[in-house]
Order: C-alpha cells, then sequence, then structure tokens
C-alpha cells in the first residue's frame, strides 16, 4: 500500500527536529505516512501556507495560532495546536560592540541569572536598542517584552524591535541593522561562528518552560481528516520520544545538517541538542540543562494555561479584555485531540489539562494515565507565577 502524502511546512531550525526525524527515522512511514517537508523562508509565510490550504499542517510558533484566534495580526483562519513540538531553544544575542559594553558594566556572560543579565543590559545601553526577533507573535518577542520590563526597560516601548527571519539574523548583526536578537537555534551560533555576536543568555533563563513551537493544522482538516491527524500526530510524537533518548543527538545533528533542510555543518546543531554553546568569539562554552527539550515532563502535552498565558501577556499589551482573550486561547491548544489520538499510543497524560505556570521549582511527580509522570521545574527568572484560574 503506498503512503499517504502530507505537506507540511517548517523553517529551518534546530526544533524542527520531531518533523524532520519523523520522516528520515521512517516513523512517519510506520503510520501509512510520508511527509512533504516543505521549508518555509519566513514565519509569515509558513503561517500563509497553513492558512490558505497550500500545506496540511505546519510547525509554528506558539503564539501565532493563539493571535489568530484573538482576531490579530492579519489572518484569522481557526488554527488548532495539536501538541508542542518543543521547549524552549532560544538564545538572545549580542553585537560584539555590546558584549563589549556588557563586559564594561561588570557582566560576567554567566548564561544563567537572567535578572543580572538584565540589570547589565540596562546599564550598558547607550541609546534604545534595535532588538531582533522572528516575528511579532513569537515567544521569542514575549520573552523579551516579559524579561526587559521586569529588568527595567519598558518593553515594548522602550526598544525598537525588528523582525528578522531566522535564518537572517546573524547577517543583521553584523551589518549593524540591530544591536541583539532573540531567535532559535542553530542561528544564534551562527552568530558566534561568524564573529558578529556574542551569546547572553538561553531562552530557559527567562522561563524554564516556555513552549516554542506547536504542531498546527487547520480546525476544519483535523475536523473532516481525525485518522490522518491522529497518525500524524502518532509519527511527530515516536519522534519527540526517539530525540529524547540518551545518544540521538549525534544521528538527528547529522539529519538535520542536510541541504534540504538546514543545510549547516552538524557540529553547530549538536551544540543546541545536547545543551553545550560556545558562546562568543572567544571560544567560551556554557553547559545549559534544559536549553532544549522534545519529550520528557509532558513536554509535547498542549497545557491550555501556556495558550492562556500567551494570551494574557498579549493582550495586556494591546490593551484587550484579558478574560476572553485567555478563553479564545485555551481553545486552539487541543488537548482533547492529544488525548484521544495518543492516549491509545502510549502517550503518558497529564491527569489535567491546565497548571500554575511558574509555580514548579523542582521535578514534581503528578496525577496521569498510562504511566508515571513527573514534571520539570516551571519557573519564571523574577519568581512570578502565572494561575490560569485567576480572573482579571
Amino acid at each position: 500500500m503506498s503512503a499517504t502524502r502530507l505537506s507540511i511546512a517548517f523553517v529551518p531550525l534546530v526544533d524542527a527536529a520531531p518533523l524532520i526525524v519523523a520522516e528520515e527515522m521512517g516513523f512517519a512511514r510506520e503510520e501509512g505516512l510520508a511527509f512533504d517537508l516543505v521549508r518555509a523562508p519566513s514565519w509569515s509565510s509558513l503561517r500563509d501556507m497553513l492558512a490558505f490550504g497550500r500545506v496540511e499542517a505546519a510547525q509554528m510558533l506558539s503564539p501565532v495560532p493563539v493571535a489568530m484566534a484573538m482576531g490579530i495580526g492579519g489572518v484569522a483562519s481557526p488554527i488548532s495546536a495539536l501538541m508542542v513540538l518543543s521547549l524552549n531553544g532560544t538564545v538572545v544575542g549580542v553585537s560584539r560592540a555590546l558584549e563589549e559594553r556588557l563586559r564594561g558594566v561588570g557582566h560576567d556572560f554567566g548564561f544563567s541569572d537572567a535578572a543580572a543579565a538584565g540589570r547589565a543590559l540596562v546599564d550598558a545601553a547607550e541609546r534604545r536598542l534595535r532588538i531582533g526577533v522572528p516575528f511579532p507573535f513569537s515567544m521569542h518577542a514575549e520573552l523579551l517584552y516579559y524579561w526587559l520590563s521586569a529588568s527595567g526597560l519598558p518593553a515594548p516601548q522602550g526598544v525598537e524591535i525588528r523582525t528578522v527571519p531566522p535564518p537572517l539574523m546573524a547577517d543583521a548583526l553584523a551589518e549593524r541593522e540591530i544591536d541583539a536578537f532573540c531567535v532559535g537555534e542553530p542561528w544564534g551560533t551562527k552568530s558566534v561562528e561568524t564573529g558578529a555576536g556574542a551569546l547572553l543568555l538561553p531562552g530557559c533563563a527567562i522561563w524554564t518552560c516556555a513552549p516554542e513551537k506547536v504542531l498546527s493544522v487547520r480546525t476544519t482538516w483535523a475536523e473532516a481528516e481525525p485518522d490522518l491527524t491522529a497518525r500524524m500526530m502518532r509519527a511527530v510524537w515516536k519522534a519527540c520520544r526517539w530525540l529524547s533518548a540518551s545518544g540521538a543527538e549525534t544521528t538527528a545533528a547529522e539529519l538535520l545538517s542536510r541541504r534540504a533542510y538546514l543545510d549547516l555543518q552538524p557540529e553547530m546543531i549538536d551544540r543546541a541538542l545536547t545543551g553545550h554553546l560556545v558562546i562568543n568569539a572567544r571560544g567560551e562554552t556554557r553547559d545549559c540543562p534544559g536549553f532544549m527539550e522534545f519529550f520528557a515532563g509532558a513536554a509535547t502535552f498542549p497545557w491550555k494555561s501556556q495558550a492562556a498565558w500567551i494570551a494574557a501577556q498579549m493582550g495586556a499589551r494591546l490593551g484587550l479584555e484579558k478574560t476572553p482573550a485567555m478563553d479564545q486561547a485555551r481553545g486552539v491548544f487541543r488537548t482533547d485531540l492529544y488525548r484521544r489520538h495518543l492516549g491509545e499510543a502510549g502517550a503518558t497524560l497529564p491527569g489535567a489539562s491546565e497548571k500554575i505556570e511558574g509555580g514548579i521549582d523542582r521535578e514534581m511527580t503528578v496525577a496521569s494515565q498510562n504511566g508515571h509522570l513527573i514534571l520539570a521545574e516551571n519557573r519564571f527568572f523574577d519568581g512570578r507565577v502565572f494561575d490560569p484560574d485567576l480572573r482579571f
């Protein structure tokens, strides 16, 4: 029997790994599928590919379907986030000039203290900082706004945010179009390799459990094609599980390095997969546990509280009513489809679909179905918590 082909859009990033691995390692084939992976040049083009039916599914920035449900961003097609593809995996980087100013104010680039890095950045800024992000509605932007505002630099009001496609971020830094950035790997590493910049902070130092990318489909497609939806989800879930296995990093880096995908040296990709990062042209390295997670601790589960946090942040910034925005967002993260399609595949299912974000300071065992579930640390750098049941 021939495989059913599904077109799935991705942006060349390390966290596209679940889609690439699902196809290359045969998990899609096990489900009678073949993934036609379509490389998108930017997040706006990927969003439009999905919204207007060019592809059946897409690797999507987690805030994008939330923004679409809230009616912001110009495209209002109903999108469902079926599962989380990755947690974390982003870096904040700075230009060489800003790196020197940061060292001049005494910052040691320790790579784990977001509060100290934020204070140093405020002290080192000689003018309004120009910061690149891959898309206005992205976890990159949300983490930056949260971190900078808590550090005494109101954002986005106090900075100039510029949209730069991830593969062009290092070039924008080298050409002095931006002073800093927040981007997914390996494009922060590329800025180090080319000598354009240095890495200041991993995104997980701001929020240890940030949902970065989600597997998304048009809601009407999920309703019309429940069997294909289930098979696709199972293939990607198996790939996420494979990626979390010890020793998978080398093979994954080789797969992602191919010309059709990231077209970069495997060594650059391996840094994100292992959390062992080179942070500057001097060759200094930092080990970053939890830098990127694909599976452990229910990483693939689309918690409705994650969607509510995103909506609360965007709603506050845009002057929208938070409670309706959060309710709209909850409907986007499809815990119902996750439970229906992956429970039978053996996924460990949390007993609840929401949790207090930022409220776990160490690994914690929680009620679950299909096994024993231990949630990872989930903490914001400033100690705040987000209770999705708190009404505004």
